[in-house]
């Protein structure tokens, strides 16, 4: 079974924002394991290069396999698309992880280390919102790649 990895910046503090997470994760899990794992939001700094620096040496520590950094700058996909990566990187990798930086993006260490980028369009998205849609894309690729009949 693939394992899939999200490494995201900050927590999720409203308890709507946890449901919707929780019932996409609850639903993957008949086809993957997934982990979440939230690295400190490094709020107490005022530098946004010292803050984005910290989060990024957290961010690299909890990377592995085959990793994609969600990004405005990415390349944006089709769900169908999106699903036809998930398929192919799960032949080549056990580990898939995603990346959701801070409030201020992610260092450049970080943009180097992780080649792959994605975005879900040129709008802004709040990071919670942004988390909830990440793994509803996951969840709809898998059901994509099933042939199950949840993406019309």
């Amino acid at each position: 079974m693939i394992n899939i990895k999200l490494v995201c910046v900050g927590n999720l503090k409203e308890n709507f924002w946890k449901d919707a997470v929780n019932e996409y994760t609850k639903r993957l899990g008949k086809f993957c394991k997934i982990e979440i794992i939230e690295v400190k939001e490094q709020n107490k700094f005022e530098d946004i290069s010292k803050i984005k620096e910290l989060e990024g040496q957290d961010i690299c520590n909890c990377i592995d396999g085959k990793t994609y950094l969600l990004d405005l700058g990415g390349k944006e996909v089709t769900s169908e698309t999106f699903a036809q990566m998930i398929n192919q990187d799960s032949l080549l990798s056990s580990t898939i992880c995603f990346v959701i930086g801070g409030s201020y993006g992610v260092s450049d260490a970080v943009k180097g280390k992780i080649k792959d980028k994605i975005s879900f369009g040129k709008m802004t998205f709040p990071h919670n919102l942004a988390r909830v849609m990440l793994v509803e894309q996951i969840y709809r690729a898998f059901m994509i790649n099933s042939g199950a009949k949840y993406h019309k």
